[in-house]
């Protein structure tokens, strides 16, 4: 298990060629599944990172937690560091991750909720 410390990546700098970017609050972006909204907000990060499409990260309290229950999979980025990640509960497995931990450099995912779109039925933004 991590401890919370600094998270500086130190080698991240080496990795010119890639940039992230995130754009705090913007348009409402919803999350559809199975007809049913569960996650709706105007506070979501939108990031962007070369080679992928958008993807919006949630605060928590704008996400229906309890349709989601925690999965025992992680990954890692060696741009983000480590994600956890939660399946929807009667639904697709690992259709969710959050940083709990992220490099110093990505402080604002902290805790956030992503969804897969192809695990949803919908990520509507506006």
């Amino acid at each position: 298990m991590r401890t919370p410390s600094a998270n500086p990546r130190p080698e991240y700098r080496s990795r010119l060629g890639h940039s992230l970017n995130t754009d705090p609050g913007g348009p409402r972006v919803q999350v559809t599944y199975r007809g049913d909204v569960i996650a709706d907000s105007r506070d979501a990060l939108r990031l962007d990172e070369p080679t992928f499409p958008p993807v919006y990260y949630f605060p928590r309290q704008d996400v229906k937690m309890e349709r989601l229950e925690r999965s025992s999979h992680e990954s890692f980025c060696p741009h983000k560091g480590y994600a956890t990640y939660y399946s929807i509960k009667d639904g697709p497995e690992d259709a969710v991750w959050s940083y709990e931990d992220p490099y110093d450099r990505m402080r604002a995912l902290e805790g956030r909720i992503a969804f897969y779109p192809h695990k949803v039925d919908s990520i509507l933004v506006g």
